[in-house]
Formats: structure tokens, sequence, C-alpha cells
């Protein structure tokens, strides 16, 4: 794969889509139901104008972003992304990798296919994705290991009691866990770039991925089953949850998924570092609003007590802006170096992190900012009565 031949994301996101058996480019690319959501993520960036400043000298730029005391290269972070191993051979710590070069966060799922330790040794700094198991301690042991490792962030989501009604995994028959049928075998004989050299070398090695933070099963049914029930979803996720988190880890706690303000407040009233205005990428509730369109009343009921990312829809360098421009202090993207990780492993997924923070800083020239503080609301175009209001 050529990746000086992938001008923006949607080349990496067409790359992506030849190299990968269908089921496994949907997992990307899809969302839930109808894929409303999804598409209303770009919608809301799509919708919003900007009105660049003029006559300022724009030279010397820097998009490096201060997050949770620690600077980086850019106001983003990589999302959490478990089954990334199944995208490229090692896919995970391909992208942890890939983080490091460009000098951002990488965000570990709790389903993470590799081990902690190892994504630990990309150099990349960490965050902790978590997940609330029935099992709490097994989902305190995930924290007490982070907590070890010393990675940066715990990063809560709260959105996903359920997973969303992903039909199209199910018409694919591509679901959890990860595994092959003939129908998925019939269509990775169709793409043998991934056939060889993803799915054929973990069979050479040992076997396709699974989820290492979770103890393995006893050999029969009743154990299997057992295990299942221990580590599904917890339905019974409340604030007390979160507020035991706060006294057992010690460093930057985030809250994401939540879309409404007064669970901003409470989340900052519990001690919480951080939210992230998220709509799971579109893949959980196809009806939900947009975290663009909520954005200005999430950073009013923080109040700046907190920090506020934005998480689903950012394909372009202008859409951060957009988003810091709006009150969030940086993003997170998921699907974007996936795209890339799967048409090109750690180069790939670097490719991806790079044409986002060109894109940053070009329109961040474009729009007279020599620096994120630089970037506000005056950059947004007012709409004209009678247009969708953000």
């Amino acid at each position: 794969m050529r990746l000086d031949r992938c001008f923006n994301i949607e080349d990496l996101r067409q790359a992506a889509k030849r190299r990968l058996p269908h089921g496994l480019f949907a997992f990307i690319d899809r969302a839930t139901e109808d894929d409303l959501a999804r598409d209303r993520n770009r919608e809301g960036f799509r919708s919003l104008r900007l009105l660049p400043r003029t006559l300022v000298d724009v030279a010397e730029r820097s998009t490096e972003a201060l997050l949770f005391g620690h600077r980086h290269a850019m106001p983003l972070a990589v999302a959490p992304a478990g089954p990334a191993g199944l995208f490229w051979y090692k896919g995970e710590a391909a992208l942890a990798r890939a983080a490091a070069a460009a000098r951002v966060p990488f965000t570990i799922s709790t389903y993470s296919t590799t081990e902690m330790a190892e994504i630990a040794e990309s150099g990349a700094a960490i965050w902790q994705q978590l997940y609330l198991w029935n099992d709490r301690s097994l989902t305190d042991a995930i924290v007490a290991r982070a907590r070890e490792l010393e990675f940066q962030a715990l990063i809560v989501t709260v959105d996903t009691p359920v997973l969303g009604q992903r039909e199209y995994l199910q018409r694919d028959r591509f679901m959890p866990p990860w595994g092959p049928s003939l129908g998925a075998m019939a269509e990775a004989t169709l793409h043998p770039r991934w056939l060889l050299g993803v799915a054929l070398r973990y069979l050479a090695n040992g076997g396709l991925p699974r989820v290492v933070n979770m103890p393995l099963p006893g050999p029969d049914a009743a154990a299997q089953a057992e295990m299942a029930r221990r580590t599904g979803l917890s339905q019974s996720v409340t604030w007390d949850d979160i507020a035991r988190l706060r006294q057992a880890w010690p460093r930057a706690l985030v809250i994401k998924g939540i879309l409404r303000p007064e669970e901003a407040e409470r989340a900052v009233a519990l001690g919480c570092d951080g939210i992230v205005v998220s709509n799971h990428g579109g893949r959980n509730l196809d009806s939900a609003a947009s975290p663009i369109d909520l954005l200005p009343s999430m950073v009013a009921a923080v109040g700046g007590r907190a920090t506020v990312l934005l998480d689903s829809g950012v394909r372009r360098g202008s859409d951060i802006l957009k988003a810091l421009a709006l009150g969030a202090s940086g993003v997170l993207v998921g699907r974007a170096p996936l795209y890339g990780v799967a048409a090109g492993g750690e180069a790939g997924a670097l490719h991806a992190l790079e044409l986002l923070r060109s894109e940053l800083d070009r329109t961040m020239a474009l729009t007279g900012c020599r620096k994120l503080d630089e970037i506000g609301a005056d950059l947004i175009a007012t709409p004209l009565a009678g247009e969708r209001q953000p």
C-alpha cells in the first residue's frame, strides 16, 4: 500500500476497505442500526463554518497541547479499539507505537488483545479505558495494573450498559468472540493480503488474538458460562462506582460518554478531572444527539473546573479546530487511525495522525491562530436565521 498516495483520512478509509474482509471493515466503518448517529456526527462538523482572522503573522505556529498535566504534539488522543489486532498483525501495539511517534496519548481498551505491559513499552503516553464488568473485582484488577504501570489517565466509559444493535455484524456473521466461520473464511480468500499477513500469521503463531484482560475460563461449558457472566457488561453502573474509582485511582479520572450538562456538573462535583462528550462514535444509540452540537452546553456546565474532550465524528484537522473553538481542550479519534492501521500497520496509523496534525496546523494558519489558546468561539460563524443551530 502506497501511503504517499493517501492524502486524507478518506483515502486511508478506501485503502482499508480494499484490504479488509467486508465484515472487518464494517466493524470499523459502520455504527449501529441505520448509522444515523454516525452520519449526524459528521454533519455536525460539516455544518459549522469558520470566520478566519486575516493580517495576522502566523509564520510561527504550534499545535502543542497540555492534557492532564502532560504536553503532547497536538490536542488529540487515540481512542480505544480492542479488536485492532484483527485489522493488522498485532495492530494494537502498532497503533500504540504510532501514537508514541506522533507524541499523542494512546488509550488501551478493557477488551485489549495486547498485554498492558507491552503497550506500555511502546513509549506512548497511555490512558486506560475501563468498562465495568458484572464482577467488579476483575475490573479492579485492571485498574490496579494500570496504576502499577503508571498510566496517565483512567477513562471510564459509561454509555454502554448493553451493546448497540449492530445488525450488520450478525448479517456478516462477524460477532464477538472473534473467530473464523465459513462465511468469514470465504470472504477472507477474496482479500489475500489480509489473509496471509494477518489471519494465517496468527494461526502460525498460536491462534487468533483473544482478550487478555479476561481470565481464561475452565474447559467445561459451565465454567465458560460463568466467566461470560462475570465479564459481561454491567447494567448496574452508577455514580457510586465513579466515587469508588475516584478513591482508588490517583491520577486523571475521566468519564467518557455523557451528553447531559447536569451529568457533567455531577462528574466535576465527584472530583473527576475530565469528561469526554461522546455518543460512542454513533455505535450505541442510533438516535443519540451529536456531541459537537452539545459541546457548548457541556463546556458551560463544567465551567473550567475540569478538562472537556470531544469524541465522535472527527475526520479532519479543521474538525479539531472547530471542537477547540467551541470549548473542548482536545479530541479522541477512533476510526481515523484504525483506517490507517488497517491500510498500512504502524506506518499507516502514523500517517493518519500526521495528516490530522498537518490539517490542524494549516487550518490554524488560515484562521489566524498561532497557538491553541488563540482558537476561540469568535472563529465560528453564527448560523443564518432558520438554519440548524449547533
